[in-house]
């Protein structure tokens, strides 16, 4: 007896051993996992271990979250609903315009998935309130009266106010209807959605927000804010037009260095009918960039932090997840108006490139000087044709002379971008001048066979001078009253190419060398009819050859460089570039050579001006020694 006691206190005293290892292999399991039969682990429901095993013994072993929402995971939210992952299972929620049979705001059970279409009854009263809001935004936003009075700190102040306002509003007119959960109004320039909250709900449920190509998320629990008494609000919305009001030189955290842009809307967060409270988990914000770039450098999330006297853009309380050359995530612990700047590295310039365009564009100044001196000084070529040379030398000449001295004086803004604006304009000038020159060409050479020249020079005289300078006057006039912000970028003072500007020089010298192209067309085809028809006059001959080829300079000089810049595209794109460089640098040797140094009257004047200046040597010679005397000889 005394030994059967004995043995079943050794088997208590083991089993107790058993009880404490057991209890110790528990403790080991990693975290969202427990013990499983006191040996082995097993990862939670909407887990799953890294190496993929059901039980294991590893201690280090990890569970990862498993991702429902992913389309080889058989998790069907219905037709009009998505899928939202969440840390360790998921829930579903119907799209904008459906609500749940139910009347809930999300489910997780397939039998629940049927989301029925809003009807407009339930929507036109309070869609039709916010959308007048919406639009009372859009028109304050687009006053060009209300920023334009406003400069430095005050511009800050009065942006600071009316985002508050706007939010105050967006909050309080989702809140006067309650029953429509979901609200989602967008127009040009400004996009908003607000989801009511009623019901008490867990910390797991996240709503996700979306206003044009962003979104938001945000726990549940943060937009209720433990408010029982009524219902509660979150409003996200978007705005298309604030980057060029409040830009990146608000920015104060970033050093001297990089040059940051904004390149997303910039987006404003708020939750109601309390405000400014923190939150238990900071909520996600997804960005798309409106610029897509590969060389980005850094990235900052950043939020408006306002204040009466002003504001200006900070980091604090926000971080990058990821970015890519598309999409920026970050993560904010506090409710505000949010953006991302981004810093880019700047694109090396090739060294023979910059070597070719200063020494060919210099080289092209001393031709267009040439050129324009001959077109004033030599009587003989004076006529329409020629004066029509000389403006265009001039224009090119000053357009050069601009380029080469300050196209990158970008240190003050407004100078530059005046610079920017008298490059547009005597660049633009240029080809209307080589418009004008196709035009004379061609009326010209229309006018061959019955000589009548005179009409021609009347017609010139009066249209050329209005079109030639009044015409790209226009167009400057035009862009820099409706975009003045995009005259300038950061690296050069030339027109940006946000919101597609630089069409606004593009669009008209397309349409240009598409004309002149017809005109050298239209000019071969008289000068073959000419050719069949011709005797044997000489002088006839002799016109037609020069007209020709003056007919294809012209068409070179017009067209071909800026053509082979639209094609620097692709991967011939840097031969594409030399070839632009070289052949654009040299357009002042091609008129010199075509109109000057090919022209039989100049190359006669050149004669009798040197002829003119070795006769009064000669005469003091003479004079010195005498007719018949001869200098003497050193011996």
């Amino acid at each position: 007896m005394i030994e059967t006691t004995r043995g079943l206190c050794f088997l208590l005293s083991l089993s107790g051993v058993m009880a404490q290892k057991t209890k110790g292999t528990c403790r080991q399991c990693p975290q969202d996992a427990s013990c499983v039969n006191a040996t082995h682990c097993s990862c939670h429901h909407g887990y799953i271990s890294e190496s993929r095993q059901q039980y294991f013994t590893y201690p280090l072993e990890i569970c990862e979250d498993i991702d429902e929402c992913k389309p080889r995971i058989s998790i069907y939210c219905g037709v009009n609903a998505k899928c939202q992952n969440t840390k360790g299972s998921f829930y579903c929620r119907c799209n904008a315009g459906y609500k749940l049979l139910s009347g809930k705001a999300q489910f997780n059970n397939s039998s629940e998935n049927t989301c029925q279409k809003i009807t407009p009854s339930e929507t036109t009263n309070s869609t039709k309130e916010l959308q007048q809001v919406v639009e009372n935004i859009e028109s304050l936003l687009t006053n060009k009266t209300v920023w334009g009075m406003e400069e430095g700190r005050n511009i800050t102040a009065t942006f600071t106010s009316i985002l508050q306002k706007i939010e105050s509003v967006v909050l309080e007119t989702a809140l006067k209807t309650p029953d429509q959960k979901l609200q989602k109004v967008q127009n040009r320039t400004v996009a908003v959605e607000t989801r009511v909250v009623t019901d008490n709900c867990s910390k797991a449920v996240i709503f996700n927000l979306n206003a044009q190509m962003n979104s938001m998320d945000i726990h549940c629990s943060d937009v209720i804010q433990g408010n029982t008494q009524g219902p509660s609000v979150v409003a996200f919305v978007s705005y298309s037009s604030l980057g060029n009001i409040i830009n990146a030189t608000f920015f104060e955290e970033a050093n001297e260095t990089d040059q940051v842009y904004l390149n997303s809307q910039v987006v404003s967060a708020a939750i109601g009918p309390k405000r400014n409270t923190p939150l238990s988990q900071a909520v996600s914000l997804s960005f798309q960039h409106v610029k897509v770039k590969p060389s980005i450098k850094k990235v900052f999330c950043v939020y408006w932090k306002g204040t009466k006297e002003g504001g200006h853009w900070s980091m604090e309380g926000c971080f990058l997840i990821q970015a890519n050359k598309t999409h920026s995530i970050c993560s904010c612990t506090h409710l505000s108006s949010f953006a991302v700047l981004m810093a880019f590295h700047r694109e090396e310039e090739d060294p023979a490139l910059t070597v070719i365009t200063y020494v060919g564009l210099s080289f092209s100044l001393l031709c267009l000087l040439l050129a324009a001196l001959t077109f004033l000084l030599c009587k003989a070529i004076q006529n329409t044709s020629t004066s029509l040379h000389l403006q265009l030398s001039l224009c090119l000449f000053l357009a050069h002379l601009l380029f080469l001295t300050a196209v990158d004086r970008t240190e003050i803004k407004v100078l530059c971008a005046i610079i920017a604006g008298v490059l547009h304009y005597f660049y633009l000038a240029s080809f209307v001048w080589m418009l004008l020159e196709g035009l004379h060409l061609f009326l010209t050479a229309r006018n061959l066979m019955v000589v009548n020249h005179s009409s021609i020079n009347r017609f010139m005289k009066k249209l050329m001078f209005p079109v030639g300078y009044g015409v790209p006057a226009v167009i400057v006039a035009i862009s820099a009253a409706s975009r003045p912000h995009l005259y300038g970028t950061p690296d050069y003072c030339w027109l940006h190419l946000d919101q597609k500007f630089i069409w606004a020089f593009l669009g008209p010298i397309c349409a240009i060398i598409c004309v002149n192209f017809v005109f050298f067309l239209l000019v071969l085809w008289i000068l073959k009819r000419k050719l069949s028809s011709l005797n044997s006059e000489v002088s006839t001959i002799k016109n037609i050859k020069m007209l020709t080829l003056k007919a294809t300079a012209q068409l070179f000089i017009l067209g071909c460089s800026w053509f082979l810049g639209f094609l620097q595209i692709g991967p011939a794109a840097h031969v594409m570039a030399y070839l632009f460089t070289i052949i654009n640098s040299l357009q002042g040797f091609f008129i010199f050579l075509v109109y000057c140094l090919l022209s039989q009257q100049v190359r006669k004047w050149f004669g009798e001006i040197i002829k003119s200046k070795s006769e009064p040597e000669t005469h003091t010679l003479s004079s010195r020694f005498g007719p018949d005397s001869k200098p003497s000889e050193d011996k």
